[in-house]
């Protein structure tokens, strides 16, 4: 993996761990030559991510849509910054430019996505793994709700799996770097879509 998108808050949440593990997940990719892909913005978990990583050198490009550039405050000082029209255009841009997901807490932004990431690899528009860093515990509950989904036969468990957790980084990271996609796809083609 050369390079990974994160996806977090633009806040910091109500506890300093997810400031320090955002802080820690950018110094920690910077360490390992993986360049962090993100929203642009240089508050939350965003910043924190992108001040992790560029404390320790690392290239961090950041994703802005031009409306939110006043709301979330583009980071001044990253390795690149693209400025895009719209949000579905940031989440394309995202994608194109990964090899992997990292999910970090974060509202309703961040949910969107993720979910939209997960849906296109169940789909099978990409075999990249996505991986949700399960900081204190805070998405517990949703783990539930996918579990309940493949429980309640909306979800198959082989589509379940596709979703890696741990509360560590390291152990998160090599998740990822084994992970190998279905061979199964959904419904459709990539040139469908």
């Amino acid at each position: 993996m050369k390079s990974i998108t994160v996806f977090c808050g633009s806040s910091f949440g109500s506890d300093d761990i997810f400031k320090e593990q955002a802080f820690l997940l950018g110094q920690t990719l910077a360490k390992q030559d993986i360049q962090l892909i993100y929203g642009g913005a240089d508050v939350g978990l965003m910043g924190a991510v992108a001040d992790g990583a560029l404390h320790e050198n690392g290239k961090v490009i950041g994703i802005l849509p031009h409306f939110l550039q006043s709301k979330e405050i583009a980071y001044k000082n990253l390795s690149e910054l693209i400025l895009v029209e719209t949000m579905h255009e940031r989440k394309t841009k995202m994608n194109d430019l990964c090899d992997g997901v990292i999910v970090l807490p974060g509202g309703y932004g961040t949910l969107e996505e993720f979910f939209e990431m997960i849906t296109w690899a169940q789909l099978g528009l990409h075999k990249k793994p996505i991986g949700i860093l399960n900081i204190d515990g805070f998405y517990d509950d949703l783990i539930s709700l996918v579990q309940n989904m493949v429980d309640k036969g909306f979800l198959k468990q082989i589509n379940r799996d596709m979703l890696l957790i741990s509360e560590n980084i390291d152990e998160l990271l090599e998740k990822m770097r084994n992970y190998q996609a279905p061979t199964v796809g959904k419904w459709i083609s990539k040139d469908k879509v």
